[in-house]
């Protein structure tokens, strides 16, 4: 395999502009439970949990000879996993250890997922004390019975119960994800749990339609006919419920999937969006960095050894083209602040928005889109079929 990764002096020497605002991501992939419906690498075992931690660390050095100049890291972000199943002292260790190695912000978003019911009030003390400043929990809902289709080892209360009792450990800026479109749900429902969600002490709403992955349990189910999924229709009217009822309790859509009060958009996932680079540590993590996307193996045992012997897990990676890179930051731009036509001529030229222009006209004339200050931004109408436009355009 050719040498995986870039010098950063190099790059910067050929003329290439550097980002220089970056993230840092940690996968913890340990778990108390497999949800049918979760395609993320995780194990439902306490073995190599020391073992982890000390190839994280490792990974996390080796890289920092290759990617500290000129980077402010501004964000770490704990996904698993269950990243809060492991006690303060463990993430504690890597925070440390990041900051021993990179030049992390004196006011980096560092956030850590949660699920309802594997977390107390001590422990969100704990791990505010440690620097933890942003919590993101997965509720997915608060209906019983969906809960327990999608096999959540956590009911209604407890769901409620962990948002408030993150408030009360002190935490600000608390998220919750919820999902949407379930096999069997009605607007009722659906508006039942947007009305809980909003009445609860939370700054951020990360809501998404139940999207099928490849390898998941749920997947099997609807290829077996034991699960019928409802049709896109319906699924737009709950996703235009869903933004309609974010808007009256002053959640601010910036993103297709993500709502927010004013002041608390994720900042790690705002890197992503606007193509800033990020390195990513531990089990199936994907960085993004200079134009290069790589990522790790995915065993647990087989990082671990891999990290023992050369220092990184690195499976493979991808140059990325020039029209790769426009792509997706077409793509990623649209799905949420919009399309800055400044800031795309200076990276790719005018010509793919000059080939575009009549397109663009039509979108803004049926209001798909807006134009503010040379900024395409879908419109609420727009982001329901962001997709459908996404693949228009390119």
């Amino acid at each position: 395999m050719r040498n995986i990764f870039k010098n950063e002096n190099e790059v910067e020497a050929s003329g290439k502009n550097i980002l220089k605002e970056s993230g840092i991501y940690i996968h913890i992939p340990f778990c108390d439970h497999k949800c049918i419906y979760c395609d993320f690498y995780s194990i439902i075992t306490s073995d190599n949990i020391p073992n982890y931690l000390t190839a994280l660390k490792k990974e996390i050095s080796h890289f920092a000879t290759l990617y500290l100049s000129e980077r402010k890291y501004s964000t770490i972000y704990f996904g698993g996993g269950t990243p809060s199943l492991m006690e303060a002292n463990y993430l504690s260790e890597i925070i440390e250890h990041i900051k021993k190695n990179y030049d992390v912000a004196d006011d980096a978003e560092i956030t850590m997922e949660t699920n309802p019911g594997t977390i107390n009030k001590e422990k969100f003390r704990e791990f505010k004390s440690i620097g933890i400043n942003r919590i993101s929990i997965g509720v997915q809902s608060f209906d019983e019975n969906e809960l327990k289709f999608l096999t959540r080892i956590h009911n209604k209360d407890e769901a409620i119960k962990t948002v408030n009792t993150a408030y009360d450990s002190g935490f600000e800026n608390i998220s919750i994800d919820l999902i949407f479109n379930l096999p069997q749900q009605t607007k009722k429902i659906l508006k039942s749990n947007l009305e809980i969600a909003t009445a609860l002490p939370i700054t951020h709403i990360s809501a998404y339609s139940l999207i099928l992955e490849r390898g998941t349990i749920l997947n099997k189910m609807v290829l077996d006919g034991k699960v019928k999924l409802q049709d896109e229709d319906f699924d737009a009217e709950l996703y235009a419920i869903a933004i309609e009822h974010f808007k009256k309790n002053n959640f601010i859509q910036y993103e297709v999937s993500n709502f927010c009060k004013p002041g608390f958009e994720c900042r790690h996932n705002n890197l992503y969006w606007r193509y800033k680079d990020y390195l990513s540590f531990g089990t199936s993590a994907h960085s993004f960095v200079n134009n290069r996307r790589w990522w790790n193996i995915t065993s647990l045992k087989l990082y671990i050894t891999s990290i023992e012997e050369k220092g990184n897990a690195v499976l493979n990676f991808e140059d990325l083209s020039e029209q790769q890179n426009l792509e997706e930051y077409v793509m990623l731009a649209l799905r949420s602040k919009g399309l800055d036509l400044n800031e795309f001529e200076k990276l790719f030229g005018n010509s793919w928005i000059q080939k575009n222009n009549q397109l663009f006209d039509e979108l803004l004339k049926e209001k798909f889109l807006f134009k503010e200050k040379n900024i395409l931004i879908l419109s609420e109408k727009g982001f329901a079929l962001a997709d459908e436009i996404v693949r228009k355009l390119l």
